[in-house]
């Protein structure tokens, strides 16, 4: 390890991606320091679904905190056309991403990484053999860093991440304490929304109503008007609000780099997200393994064996996320072009609905069913 640093690895954000790297490292015998810049547990705007493949990448013998499960899903056509569908048990879990993101923190610091609560990262260089982390506190130095900061943080813009689609997510939450009024306990909503690519959703937690739409960056008012009539439609008007937020989500493009130097950077600071749900959370715990692992050999490597090791990381993660994001990329042109078609298909077509839960259960995905001659042909008349 790197002996002249403070640590072997600094991870900078607490969320799934740099929780998850964090407690791989410390498992790998490294010493791990994680830097949030908040103090845990924290607010995150998240629809807060956890789908098959996100409870796949939780650590072993880790419980969620689940707040609600769902077995029941609801799709509507810009608030018509409603059609409910259930499945034999649940297969999507609802947890607040506070709660998530606390107990993912916690089961790193049982594996050893030490906590490093209100520490805002002000900067990053490259050194001999380390980084140096500049913050309001004073300086950090690591012979590896996982950059989990965010859409947002210091490490993206470091490392250079460059984006191929950047969208607005806009979300309230309203208390909601009898989950039986409005039949919410167990069902979620997706509504496919009136502007290209957005859809809403409505997300029981037990005590409150997550409702949020999302939609391309840059119609900001658009999206607005759309989640306050989405709400009207709901007749969740006059319930009371808890709070309202707002968040960018970013696709990397193919070619963006994944590290720089000694730093790495995974879930949404890399871009990694499923383009079509804009589902980031399995895309976060997943890239967080592989960077905790990769920074790892980043600590220990020395001369040559450098290149090697973030070569390894940018090849994890291709083969991890390069064909299923560029599946999502297709969904996403066909399905913003032409929803009612897509609503139609999983509304009323057993089949269709049947391929979506199991694409949401994590029994497939979306490359996968890219695979069928069916779907391939229909996407490519849809996206004409």
């Amino acid at each position: 390890m790197t002996a002249s640093a403070d640590y072997d690895v600094a991870v900078i954000g607490a969320g799934p991606a740099g929780a998850s790297a964090a407690r791989v490292a410390a498992d790998a015998g490294c010493r791990v320091v994680l830097l949030e810049r908040g103090v845990l547990p924290r607010y995150k705007t998240c629809g807060g679904g956890l789908i098959g493949l996100s409870r796949a990448a939780l650590p072993v013998g880790f419980a969620p905190p689940v707040r609600d499960r769902i077995d029941r899903l609801t799709f509507t056509l810009r608030g018509k056309l409603s059609r409910t569908w259930q499945a034999d048990a649940p297969f999507i879990d609802l947890v607040y991403r506070d709660e998530l993101d606390a107990a993912l923190t916690a089961a790193a610091v049982d594996a050893g990484a030490k906590l490093r609560e209100g520490v805002t990262v002000t900067g990053l260089e490259s050194a001999a053999g380390l980084v140096r982390i500049r913050t309001a506190e004073g300086e950090v130095t690591a012979g590896a860093v996982v950059g989990a900061d965010g859409t947002s943080g210091r490490t993206g813009t470091f490392v250079g991440v460059r984006l191929a689609q950047v969208d607005l997510g806009l979300e309230t939450e309203f208390a909601w304490p009898d989950a039986s009024v409005g039949d919410w306990a167990g069902r979620v909503l997706i509504d496919w929304g009136p502007l290209p690519g957005s859809y809403g959703w409505v997300f029981p937690k037990g005590d409150a109503l997550t409702v949020g739409v999302i939609a391309e960056r840059g119609r900001g008012a658009d999206t607005k008007e759309y989640l306050a009539a989405f709400v009207d439609r709901l007749g969740l008007g006059d319930a009371p609000e808890i709070r309202s937020s707002g968040h960018l989500t970013r696709c990397r493009a193919d070619d963006s780099p994944l590290f720089r130097d000694r730093v790495l950077v995974a879930g949404d600071a890399a871009g990694l997200l499923e383009p079509w749900t804009r589902e980031g959370i399995s895309y976060a715990l997943r890239s967080g393994r592989l960077a905790g692992a990769a920074a790892v050999a980043v600590a220990r490597s020395e001369g040559d064996a450098l290149p090697a090791a973030t070569a390894g990381y940018a090849a994890a993660v291709e083969a991890e996320f390069g064909a299923e994001m560029r599946a999502g990329r297709r969904f996403h042109t066909a399905f913003s072009r032409r929803p009612g078609l897509f609503h139609a298909a999983i509304a009323s077509a057993p089949p269709a609905w049947r391929l979506f839960r199991r694409l949401v259960s994590g029994e497939t995905t979306l490359e996968r069913l890219l695979r069928r001659r069916s779907v391939d042909l229909a996407l490519r008349g849809l996206s004409r």
